[in-house]
């Protein structure tokens, strides 16, 4: 397909992005129901206007970028003094509540689908995330305590990066389930995370330290000068250490943000900016690239997978994880509501990816399919 109408595509997905989250904005609904019902609207199965497939591999540069953003952008916002705060359940939601979902994820898809115990395995790792392209733009449009706020807004930022390195590491092991394949899966999820955290403190506080020099980045570019040390941070960790950067990216932007440059407030309405439009552009893409047959073809199984992981998985997640926090039945409850969006797009494109590609490939590529 030429160059042209490539560009066409990500055009017209860009406006449509923003335009479907300005009217959400306006009508005050979640703004992923006008993104999903656009995509959809635009994709293959409508007016056939936005082609994923026709981007090829340039799809997947298309959302590492975004991803990178996003991620950069959400840690901007996580304060210390506001995680210290709400430390205890935030620690308990991003491991406790995670090994909820992945249990919970592996044994309703082996239930109701009848998965071999690798692929629901894998499954339940790729669910783990809450997806903070859908839970944050949700909560910075509710009036919510900060309490909740913070507990939210922390999950979805800080869940992504350990979900990446968990459904690697599971990956690796159902590919090859050997006692020697899963110590050297520990010890590269370790050497992931050792070497992500690590990478996004120095970064982050490398581009703190630039950004208050006027000789070294002059006035006028510290957003560009930012945007491009996140994308190169991102790109440049997982260059080194494979799946290293999402999490080095995370932290860089926890730690640029609680450094007090002196383009604090510019930066983070910049930053807020392109995050609507990145994640109005992840969503069209995405969601264009369903097959309403093959989401029909899952049936009341499909349902009821994802029934479970709205109304059993992630509500025992949540208990289990803030069960002697101070939070009210309320507030717990809330946010076993807001998160399930999150983790449902990632269930839906899970369960999809696998009914489309079942005929066409053995298991362990199908695997590593869903795992990118």
């Amino acid at each position: 397909m030429d160059t042209a109408h490539i560009s066409l595509i990500i055009a017209i997905a860009l406006a449509a992005g923003v335009f479907a989250q300005s009217v959400s904005r306006h009508l005050r609904i979640p703004g992923i129901v006008l993104l999903l019902t656009f995509g959809v609207l635009l994709g293959p199965e409508g007016l056939h206007w936005v082609e994923p497939r026709a981007l090829g591999t340039g799809l997947f540069g298309i959302v590492d970028f975004a991803v990178a953003i996003i991620l950069f952008e959400g840690g901007l916002n996580l304060e210390f003094s506001r995680l210290r705060r709400e430390e205890l359940p935030i620690r308990r939601l991003i491991t406790w509540g995670a090994l909820v979902s992945l249990i919970g994820g592996t044994v309703a898809v082996k239930a109701f689908l009848g998965w071999s115990w690798e692929l629901a395995f894998l499954f339940g790792s790729l669910v783990v995330v809450t997806g903070p392209t859908v839970v944050t733009p949700l909560v910075r449009d509710m009036r919510l305590r900060p309490k909740i706020k913070t507990v939210l807004e922390a999950e979805g930022v800080l869940i992504d990066p350990i979900g990446v390195i968990l459904a690697v590491l599971v990956f690796d092991i159902v590919i090859a389930p050997e006692a020697q394949t899963v110590v050297s899966g520990l010890a590269h999820s370790v050497l992931r995370l050792g070497f992500g955290i690590l990478s996004g403190i120095a970064g982050g506080f490398l581009i703190g330290r630039l950004l208050r020099f006027k000789r070294v980045v002059p006035r006028g570019h510290e957003n560009i000068f930012t945007l491009a040390s996140a994308v190169l941070i991102f790109h440049g960790c997982d260059h080194i250490v494979p799946h290293s950067g999402i999490l080095a990216v995370t932290v860089a932007g926890v730690v640029v943000g609680n450094s007090q440059t002196p383009v604090d407030r510019d930066l983070r309405e910049f930053k807020d900016q392109l995050t609507v439009l990145l994640v109005g552009l992840l969503f069209i893409l995405l969601s264009a690239d369903v097959g309403l047959e093959e989401v029909r073809s899952l049936g009341w199984q499909g349902l009821g997978v994802l029934g479970a992981l709205i109304f059993v998985v992630r509500p025992l997640g949540v208990w289990f994880s803030t069960r002697t926090a101070d939070l009210s039945l309320q507030e717990k409850c809330f946010i076993s509501w807001v998160a399930p969006r999150g983790i449902v797009a990632a269930a839906l494109a899970t369960l999809t990816a696998a009914t489309m590609e079942s005929n066409q490939m053995p298991g362990g590529q199908r695997c590593g399919r869903l795992s990118s």
